[in-house]
Formats: structure tokens, C-alpha cells, sequence
């Protein structure tokens, strides 16, 4: 046998498919930073079968709004619905924490779901027999978040405008006009983010 002649013993394994797939709690986490993605989880908990999409994202924003489904506004309804169809939806799924078939828009979990079931925490419309400490899931809430990112910049505007006052140079120079434009573009930044990842 010449050395470049490899047997089948001795070829390089390719992985199992039936080997278990494993998440790393920081893995873990980051999927779970999305209030959204939580919903969605604690959604298909509930369901042992498979679920319609719009179903789900109903749910999903009336979780949000704090409403009943019947109640939820027609704009509620599609901005979640967006959202998850979009982007929380096929990030899941390409995890392996659900199985999202997007043609027929249909949902259900994945092999991986029950590797996120210890924190979900309950709401009102879920059994509560899943104890949560605050410790095990250490995720500043999107809100909070969200708050932070407002209050700099507030902070920002304001010490620009301070700079202006006080005739920094370059900033002093720039006109009154173009500072209102920087803040208004700065806060619409923001809010446009928050709308794109809610």
C-alpha cells in the first residue's frame, strides 16, 4: 500500500448527527437578551405540538402590551409579527432551538428547547411550577436597557448645547441648525433600533 493510500480506519471522522449538541451558558444567555425570543420559548413550552406562526406572534404581543389577543391593535400585532418572522424566528431556528418551517409558517420546538426551559421565567398565562432565582439568569431587562441608551443620550444633547453656550471651538462654530439636526437624528437613531430589534 503506497503512503498516500489512507484505509477507512484511518480516514478523519465526520461528526454524528446523533451526537448531542451543546450550548454554552453564554450562548445560552445571548439568545435568551431578547425579550422576544423569551416569549416565543415560553410560548412553545406550552405547546407539545406544532404551532402557527401568527398564533405565536399574537401571543407574543399581547405578552408585550400586557392585553389580551382579542384586544391587541392591528399595529401590535404586525410589528411583533414582523419582528419574528424577520429576524427572532429564523435565529432560533438556526441555533437548533426550535424548527421554524417560514413557507408554511409553522413552529415548534427544537432539540435544544429544553436547555432554556430552566430560565423562562412563568407569566400569568404559564404554569408557574419552574422556579427562577434572579441569579441564574444575570440579563439587564431590554427595557432598562433601552432607558440607558436614552439617558446618554440625553446627556450627549445636553453637553453639546453646554459646549455651544460656553463657545467650544468647533462646536460653537457649527450652527443652531445643525445641533437641533445632530440631536434629532441622534434620538431617531435610537428610536429606530429599539422599533428594528423589539
Amino acid at each position: 500500500m503506497s503512503a498516500t493510500t489512507q484505509t477507512l480506519s484511518e480516514a478523519p471522522s465526520l461528526p454524528n448527527e446523533d451526537e448531542p449538541v451543546t450550548l454554552t451558558k453564554d450562548k445560552i444567555f445571548h439568545i435568551l437578551q431578547t425579550q422576544r425570543r423569551r416569549h416565543a420559548l415560553r410560548y412553545l413550552k406550552k405547546h407539545d405540538t406544532p404551532v402557527e406562526m401568527r398564533d405565536l406572534a399574537e401571543q407574543v404581543a399581547a405578552w408585550e402590551n400586557d392585553t389580551t389577543v382579542q384586544a391587541l391593535a392591528s399595529d401590535e400585532r404586525q410589528r411583533v409579527y414582523i419582528a419574528l418572522y424577520q429576524s427572532h424566528l429564523p435565529k432560533l431556528d438556526e441555533e437548533g432551538v426550535i424548527e421554524y418551517n417560514k413557507s408554511r409558517g409553522i413552529v415548534e420546538r427544537g432539540q435544544l428547547a429544553d436547555k432554556f426551559d430552566p430560565y423562562l421565567e412563568p407569566t400569568e398565562d404559564t404554569d408557574a411550577d419552574t422556579d427562577v432565582s434572579e441569579t441564574d439568569i444575570d440579563i439587564e431587562s431590554e427595557d432598562d436597557r433601552w432607558f440607558s441608551y436614552y439617558r446618554w443620550a440625553t446627556a450627549l444633547s445636553a453637553g453639546t448645547f453646554a459646549a455651544a453656550w460656553l463657545n467650544a471651538p468647533l462646536i460653537s462654530a457649527a450652527s443652531t441648525n445643525a445641533l437641533g439636526a445632530f440631536v434629532v437624528g441622534l434620538y431617531a437613531m435610537i428610536s429606530a433600533m429599539q422599533f428594528i430589534l423589539r
